[in-house]
């Protein structure tokens, strides 16, 4: 049986990758291979971990290119962590730039757990899936229109998917709050904003590693009567309310 992570060349997905390794056969998604290499040269006994190299914005080719791959490799647990961030004013966020959003965070998402859901393909090996989301599903950000859209979009599927495939499959959802990765590294890069940072978030800034623990937890037994849920790992920052 396999663990199947997207987004696994970098960040909370390679932190999430390396974290599962030494438990579990992993099938590692990205876009770049040699980075994804790296993540399984990173990862305990390297060997048994295949890889799955595309990418999720051409969400068209999913299909063909994930079922051959499951041919051989059925799939109990699915942790989606690809995400896919452009920062724009509203003004200048047209349906293209909306649609890349949408297809990484959210349709590639609906279209493989469609996959791994087919008999023929996948059998009933599913059990468990994880999507990487955002506390800005929940709340908005200058900017970010089109990615809480997509991100607010993950978290009413697997809101549904929780009740639609329950009890043989639980179905929840992390919620990230600011963390040092590729993808925030112009955050990270101005003083002002880290110094933001710092004072919003009572525990101060996330690491991938704190968002791996959540879901090593999540794929395990001790979370057996957990599903539907949106749960936020962001070190208190969706509960700060102060105004210093």
């Amino acid at each position: 049986m396999f663990t199947l992570i997207t987004g696994a060349s970098s960040g909370v997905g390679r932190a999430t990758a390396v974290r599962l390794s030494a438990e579990r056969a992993l099938i590692l998604h990205g876009r770049n291979r040699e980075r994804l290499e790296e993540t399984r040269l990173f990862s305990a006994t390297p060997e048994r971990h295949a890889l799955w190299c595309m990418d999720l914005n051409d969400v068209s080719s999913i299909d063909a290119s994930l079922t051959s791959l499951l041919a051989e490799r059925p799939v109990e647990a699915f942790v989606h962590c690809a995400g896919a961030v452009t920062v724009l004013p509203m003004r200048s966020t047209d349906h293209k730039v909306a649609q890349a959003m949408m297809n990484v965070n959210f349709l590639a998402a609906v279209e493989i757990v469609n996959l791994l859901l087919k008999r023929k393909i996948n059998g009933r090996q599913l059990t468990n899936i994880i999507f990487i989301s955002s506390i800005f599903s929940s709340f908005g950000a200058r900017g970010h229109s089109a990615y809480c859209a997509s991100k607010a979009a993950l978290d009413g599927l697997m809101r549904a998917l929780a009740v639609e495939l329950a009890p043989a499959i639980r179905v929840n959802s992390i919620l990230p709050g600011a963390l040092k990765t590729s993808m925030s590294g112009d955050a990270f890069s101005d003083p002002e904003i880290v110094e933001k940072f710092k004072r919003d978030y009572p525990l101060g800034i996330g690491e991938p590693s704190d968002i791996a623990d959540a879901v090593q937890f999540l794929l395990s037994p001790n979370a057996r009567w957990l599903t539907g849920q949106q749960i936020a790992v962001d070190g208190g920052r969706t509960v700060n309310m102060s105004l210093k």
